[in-house]
């Protein structure tokens, strides 16, 4: 086989691009005899891939390397919605083509329309490249378009746009929490008691709301997995990344996850430190007022809105925990992973203080 990187992860993975070569003639999508690629990922999650051809600039979107959670980075899950989402008026991607025979690249892949723009991601972002939002007026502004876009994906017919099957809407939160649940249970056997997390889960069984009418759930909505266009003082988002995690289900769970990440300037060190896509800065609305303002536009009632909050939490240790999982056995070289031993931990408490202070 063709130089692979199969062992490697991050910035150094590779595509075999001979493999990938055999899949564009098969498919009669274009001249591959110049095809080259580049690994552009930016986080820890599905690899993109920036691949060059015929003058033009696509996107390859595959699973990480090493063992995965069940259902985890299904890049032909996440291929399906996008397909759904072409004619809508989410701003996704195009896509061209998907491929699940792992005989071409290693892994399933599929392929997309590269997409360039601004992306407000606190950290990973060079110095001399400072946020567009930089002013209050910008911040208010990606604050309310934060609201429309999840409103504009809510909104979407999903069966009419062909999604019937790609979920089960019914019994939706207890199949999460069951889901999550079992997947931490799974990995601490391989990493390390954590008992506070036994606790939260005691206290999610105990206040599960009935969930509200289905739409697509994206799965992963927040600010860093949205690219913007900045023209002079507008900005305008031109994409919704990440749809792995993408299912059918209660719209409050897109809320919940978002706002888990939005930083608020009443947050203790700790939830700061170990939970944000963002710094808060004057202009971005609080999170009380995100979840306000997503009532009073969606008209859904916001009942029993810390439950929402507070699986988004656990949920989010549970996945960490399975990098850091991948991390100890060796199947992932990150050092990021390895922050994890603390920083799950940490999660789990912050999650624990509002159950507390309910």
């Amino acid at each position: 086989m063709a130089e692979t990187g199969e062992e490697k992860t991050g910035p150094s993975a590779k595509i075999d691009v001979e493999g990938l070569k055999r899949f564009f003639r098969a498919r009669k999508l274009g001249d591959p005899a110049a095809l080259s690629t580049e690994n552009i990922s930016f986080g820890h999650s599905n690899e993109v891939h920036l691949v060059r051809f015929e003058d033009k600039l696509w996107a390859l979107r595959r699973p990480p390397r090493g063992p995965l959670l069940p259902t985890a980075h299904d890049v032909m899950r996440e291929y399906r919605v996008l397909a759904a989402l072409q004619d809508t008026p989410v701003p996704v991607p195009r896509v061209y083509a998907s491929c699940d025979d792992v005989g071409f690249v290693g892994a399933p892949f599929y392929l997309m329309q590269y997409m360039s723009g601004k992306v407000i991601r606190p950290g990973l972002v060079p110095s001399d490249e400072p946020s567009f939002a930089d002013t209050p007026a910008k911040r208010l502004a990606v604050s309310e378009a934060m609201i429309d876009l999840l409103i504009t994906l809510q909104s979407v017919d999903w069966r009419r746009a062909g999604l019937e099957g790609f979920g089960r809407p019914d019994g939706y939160i207890e199949r999460q929490l069951r889901r999550w649940t079992d997947q931490m249970v799974r990995t601490t056997q391989l990493t390390r008691p954590l008992p506070v997390m036994e606790k939260i889960h005691g206290w999610l069984a105990a206040h599960m709301p009935q969930s509200q009418a289905a739409t697509i759930v994206h799965g992963d909505f927040k600010l860093d997995n949205v690219m913007w266009e900045v023209e002079g003082e507008r900005a305008r988002v031109v994409a919704l990344f990440d749809w792995e995690m993408s299912t059918i289900g209660d719209p409050l769970a897109d809320l919940g996850w978002m706002l888990t990440y939005w930083s608020d300037p009443s947050d203790t060190e700790l939830r700061r430190g170990v939970v944000s896509s963002m710094e808060w800065e004057s202009g971005f609305y609080r999170r009380g007022e995100m979840s306000a303002l997503y009532e009073q536009k969606s008209a859904r009632p916001m009942r029993d809105f810390m439950f929402y909050q507070v699986f988004s939490l656990y949920k989010l240790a549970i996945i960490l925990e399975g990098s850091y999982s991948r991390y100890l056995s060796g199947q992932a070289d990150d050092p990021l992973f390895a922050t994890y031993d603390q920083r799950v931990p940490n999660i789990a408490e912050v999650a624990w203080s509002l159950c507390q202070n309910r």
